[in-house]
């Protein structure tokens, strides 16, 4: 039984990425309790009421180290390539046992394969409130609209990318139609010098800014661009990225893949998806850019506020 006085220890569990955390933590001190972020369980104390590990592979000895405490497992991910299947398999069978279970998608749910009785719950990717308050006078408000056209802003970039720089490796030749369409392209994060030496001349980077300087670093673009390997896991799991390029408000331009059409049909949006065959691509940003009817879907009910409200592990935890 948990004492009224609640503190949570987050384990990272690695360098990844992760704004699910400042957003967990935020909850929680909203509703009067703690929470401690560690990037090794090795400074998690002995005495810890609860653990949430970011999977990961936990460590038995480190679980049975910290056996008084409440376990919780979150897979916001499954294993990435190479040998991603194998990784998976070697979780599923010698993770110990948890309290709880928090997967992103059920996609996810499913390649862990975990069928031992744990609770567990699905937890979307969702959005910080901030890139919904982006607007500033100088800049149109985002346009919501169910299957209406988007408002495209007049901004200094045609297109800007966010995310993880070293994934648009095997982008490279799109990189270069969108240039060779006399588009411009903004990228917002650090630049890996060996991305940085194949980029063509039309693309500036901004390098690493802090994250509540990225809502206003979409805005200067006038579309987002979403692109994703079409391989397992990634083709499955939420892009982040577009997300957020929705709830500022701009128009998307993506490959296509099966995660961008199922969340287009779930919330009525309509993004420009790229076809594989590259011919296609100096039409696509050409005039078609413009022209393309696009829907800009309202993800406010992905605010992380509003999704982490609605998970049923805190009252596990007697919060909220």
């Amino acid at each position: 039984m948990l004492n009224n006085s609640v503190l949570v220890h987050f384990v990272r569990n690695g360098p990844a990425y992760l704004p699910e955390i400042d957003a967990y933590v935020g909850f929680i001190q909203a509703h009067g309790q703690q929470a401690l972020v560690h990037d090794t369980s090795a400074t998690v104390p002995l005495n810890a009421q609860v653990v949430w590990w970011m999977c990961g592979r936990v460590s038995y000895a480190e679980a049975r180290r910290l056996k008084h405490a409440f376990h919780i497992h979150e897979y916001a991910s499954a294993s990435a390539p190479p040998h991603a299947w194998l990784k998976d398999a070697v979780k599923y069978w010698t993770q110990p046992k948890p309290d709880f279970r928090i997967f992103q998608n059920g996609w996810v749910r499913e390649r862990m394969g975990f069928n031992d009785g744990v609770p567990y719950a699905l937890r979307d990717m969702g959005v910080a409130p901030a890139f919904f308050d982006v607007a500033a006078p100088a800049l149109p408000a985002p346009s919501y609209a169910d299957n209406a056209p988007a408002r495209v802003p007049p901004n200094a970039f045609d297109l800007v990318y966010l995310g993880e720089m070293s994934r648009l490796l095997p982008f490279i030749p799109l990189l270069q139609c969108i240039h060779e369409a006399g588009r411009t392209l903004l990228l917002v994060g650090e630049v890996p010098d060996e991305l940085r030496a194949l980029l063509p001349a039309n693309v500036t980077c901004t390098g690493r800014v802090p994250y509540a300087e990225v809502p206003r670093q979409l805005r200067r673009a006038r579309f987002g661009l979403n692109l994703v390997s079409n391989i397992e896991p990634y083709n499955q799991q939420t892009s982040t990225k577009l997300l957020e390029y929705c709830a500022v408000g701009l128009p998307v331009v993506s490959n296509d893949y099966a995660w961008v059409r199922y969340f287009a049909a779930h919330y009525q949006g309509n993004f420009h998806l790229l076809r594989d065959d590259p011919a296609s691509w100096q039409y696509s940003f050409g005039d078609a850019l413009e022209a393309y009817p696009y829907a800009v879907p309202n993800v406010r009910t992905l605010a992380w506020p509003q999704l982490l409200n609605a998970l049923p592990i805190w009252k596990y935890l007697h919060i909220a």
